[in-house]
């Protein structure tokens, strides 16, 4: 439903950022194949997320593989809460929905 896809795409595409960056901070340091093959994922997805962390200051690049910073956990934490955001706003979205009769 194109209704929704948008939001199914980008919740997509934040799981696999964040099963990246878990598989880093339990394999740190870690490269983009052994990534690939830790989590089943294409290298160009691995890369790709990557490079969004890095971008985020949340991962490193290092000569042994990507590592964790200092601004992980602060990362970590505002993803919990925003996920606890989305809950919220989806359960209120749920009621509206079934409020609606056809």
């Amino acid at each position: 439903m194109s209704l929704t896809y948008k939001v199914d795409a980008e919740m997509t595409l934040l799981e696999r950022h964040i099963k990246v960056l878990k598989a880093v901070i339990e394999n740190q340091p870690v490269g983009i194949i052994k990534l690939s093959h830790m989590l089943n994922m294409p290298e160009h997805k691995i890369r790709y997320s990557l490079r969004l962390l890095e971008q985020e200051g949340i991962i490193e690049a290092s000569p042994s593989g990507a590592k964790i910073t200092i601004k992980a956990s602060e990362a970590i934490e505002d993803i919990r809460n925003f996920v606890k955001d989305v809950e919220k706003r989806c359960g209120e979205i749920r009621e509206i929905i079934e409020s609606i009769n056809l």
